[in-house]
């Protein structure tokens, strides 16, 4: 048959590609799936409309509220656990990570080497601007908190060795709401102060890659981080940057958008790994965002 190129990277060379299939080939999923197969990997993108995967990305048309569509999916070395949510519901978080992940993992043809697991830092229920990191007890409030929080004891009790990527308020091409807000003039007010965390959608793709790597060369993956950038901030805060930026005047007034709470999540682990964040904070992304 073909013989694949070789895939070299930093001086490592790979005699066999690796394969990869990303479950929930969304925005984060997809970002990760084309850095994936930029370096050699055969990556495999399940999702229902395969038409909307990216190029270089083999399709795999699926859908994990079925099990019946999960018939024949490919063997792989990695699996990356990346669906998003559609509805904002009890039952459709539910479906999705729990049920979801439970159907994939059935169907499996053969045990990956590492499931990474795109979870959420709503699993966390700080709310007095307190700062957190991986080991940091997880007592969320809210549902979709907690039904992340059972997706991922599900994910750990796999049997297969596990990362938890635990993003926190991806933001980036295409996920521009608070810019949107920011424009028609709506602030939040200055007080109580509600502190948030970000990562950019390239930098939470990046990560994914980053730790797939580090595994694939026999380097120390821990079984959670936070994914997050460098510098969480009050929302009022972030508002007024990107105002200024936009040149718009903010009318701060009425109760607090937020329904979250207000946490600081703490990259120290993330940072000892080796990462390196593309855009270390929220000014960074917004600036890159805002002159394209």
């Amino acid at each position: 048959g073909m013989v694949a190129a070789p895939f070299i990277e930093a001086g490592v060379e790979m005699s066999e590609p690796l394969r990869v299939l990303v479950a929930g080939c969304g925005d984060v999923g997809s970002q990760a799936a084309t850095l994936l197969a930029v370096r050699g990997a055969q990556v495999w993108g399940l999702r229902r409309q395969s038409s909307l995967l990216p190029t270089g990305v083999r399709p795999c048309s699926a859908d994990l509220g079925d099990p019946a569509t999960l018939r024949a999916l490919p063997a792989v070395d990695y699996l990356l656990f990346t669906a998003a949510a559609e509805h904002s519901s009890e039952a459709g978080y539910s479906a999705l990570y729990v049920e979801g992940l439970r159907t994939l993992l059935a169907a499996l043809p053969a045990a990956p080497r590492r499931l990474l697991f795109t979870s959420s830092t709503g699993v966390y229920g700080q709310s007095q601007g307190e700062w957190v990191d991986e080991e940091s007890p997880t007592e969320p409030q809210r549902f979709s908190g907690r039904i992340m929080l059972e997706a991922e004891r599900l994910a750990l009790a796999s049997g297969l060795p596990t990362t938890l990527v635990r993003l926190g308020g991806i933001y980036g091409p295409g996920r521009n709401h608070l810019i949107e807000r920011v424009r028609s003039g709506q602030g939040s007010p200055l007080s109580p102060t509600l502190y948030g965390n970000r990562i950019h959608s390239a930098d939470a793709a990046r990560l994914l890659d980053f730790l797939v790597e580090r595994d694939r060369q026999g380097l120390p993956v821990a079984q959670c981080y936070l994914g997050v950038d460098d510098e969480p901030a009050p929302l009022h805060e972030v508002e007024a940057f990107i105002a200024g930026l936009l040149g718009v005047t903010l009318q701060r007034r009425g109760e607090s958008q937020r329904l979250g709470g207000s946490k600081r999540c703490s990259t120290q682990r993330l940072r000892r790994s080796g990462f390196e964040l593309r855009y270390p904070s929220y000014r960074d992304g917004y600036r890159a965002l805002l002159s394209q």
